[in-house]
């Protein structure tokens, strides 16, 4: 039988009612003064607002798991008790509406401590006296023209995987379904993973095992202090796009052993490592990523970027080239896209009772 992005995909014990998932989309709308990393109304009606319209699961925007971890100092954290209580408002409300719910738990790395897009100059490294932190990378080696990161100590990489382990609890803590730690897009676990970016010599560099130490141990972290009925969900870039990066094939074995770490999903991106890399964007162009994950590493896979259309998000579940579709900017557009899909598919369509009238 044919699978539909409406039927509903079990992972260890939790069933998420439909394959239409919501990527993460950072926000930078935190108060980096008055509340660091505490996420309010507007991530409360942003998030929710996918809810009501019928997503499957709503993963969060990156949520740091300390403070030198956030992209801008107006990201959104889970390092505090105080950051975990403000969530659970946000997870009570998208379970109310029939949804599950997953926070996305991140370090930036060297790409820590940057300007909000959509704040002047919009770009580059946010200094000391504007709020900006010393940033941490596997080498001392920048990111374009951001500033050179400190190069992690053995104290440094322990404390990574500590601060993820506690960001876990604290997910659990306020009622999360679902964690998906970040190794993508050029943050601090693809740092690891990518060669452009770690010119370590030591356990945590050189081959494609030392690369993904790191990775790995957070990983273990992560599915230790997770209750294990719960799934753990992982975010790659499934390439670097740049001469001598990481490659598919070594994605896929990672891929692997984050499988036999108990990762129970993989979310397949690309792209990140490095400024000006030749990505070949056009709609569904990361889809063949995710199959090659799926099909190489025999793990459940999510398939996102740029799939917008219903009929294409429908074709990509039914051919089995990823489990589930990971939508952003097709959401922002139109929040009950689910909706319009189940209409335009043929399924029923559901709706909150307050717009049956529509």
């Amino acid at each position: 039988m044919t699978t539909t992005l409406f039927d509903p995909i079990r992972l260890r014990d939790l069933e998420v009612p439909n394959r239409i998932w919501v990527s993460p989309m950072c926000q930078y709308s935190c108060d980096p003064v008055g509340a660091p990393g505490v996420v309010h109304d507007w991530h409360l009606v942003h998030l929710g607002s996918f809810a009501v319209g019928g997503a499957g699961l709503v993963l969060t925007e990156a949520a740091a798991v300390s403070p030198e971890g956030r992209i801008s100092p107006q990201d959104a954290g889970i390092w505090t008790d105080e950051q975990a209580d403000a969530w659970r408002r946000v997870v009570d409300f998208v379970h109310a509406r029939g949804s599950r719910v997953g926070v996305q738990l991140a370090h930036a790395g060297r790409k820590a401590s940057t300007y909000r897009p959509f704040d002047a100059p919009g770009t580059g490294s946010v200094p000391a006296e504007e709020g900006g932190w010393t940033t941490v990378a596997p080498s001392a080696v920048a990111f374009g023209r951001y500033a050179t990161p400190t190069a992690l100590d053995d104290e440094g990489l322990a404390r990574v995987v500590a601060d993820f382990a506690a960001a876990t609890r604290r997910a659990e803590a306020a009622g999360f379904d679902v964690v998906e730690v970040h190794a993508a897009h050029g943050y601090l676990l693809h740092q690891f993973l990518s060669p452009l970016a770690n010119t370590r010599t030591d356990g945590y560099g050189g081959d494609l095992a030392g690369r993904a130490r790191l990775l790995l141990e957070v990983v273990d972290a992560v599915r230790a202090a997770w209750p294990e009925g719960r799934p753990v969900v992982v975010r790659v870039s499934g390439t670097d796009w740049a001469d001598g990066g990481l490659t598919l094939d070594e994605v896929v074995q990672v891929s692997v052993w984050l499988r036999e770490h108990g990762v129970d999903l993989v979310d397949v991106s690309s792209g990140g490592a490095v400024p000006g890399a030749d990505i070949p964007v056009a709609p569904g162009y990361q889809v063949p990523l995710a199959e090659a994950v799926r099909r190489g590493a025999d793990v459940p896979t999510g398939a996102v970027g740029m799939i917008s259309d219903p009929a294409q998000a429908a074709q990509v579940v039914a051919q089995g080239q990823a489990d589930v579709v990971l939508l952003a900017r097709a959401l922002l557009r139109d929040p009950r896209w689910p909706e319009r899909a189940a209409r335009e598919l043929g399924h029923p369509v559901t709706r909150p009772p307050q717009y049956d009238r529509a």
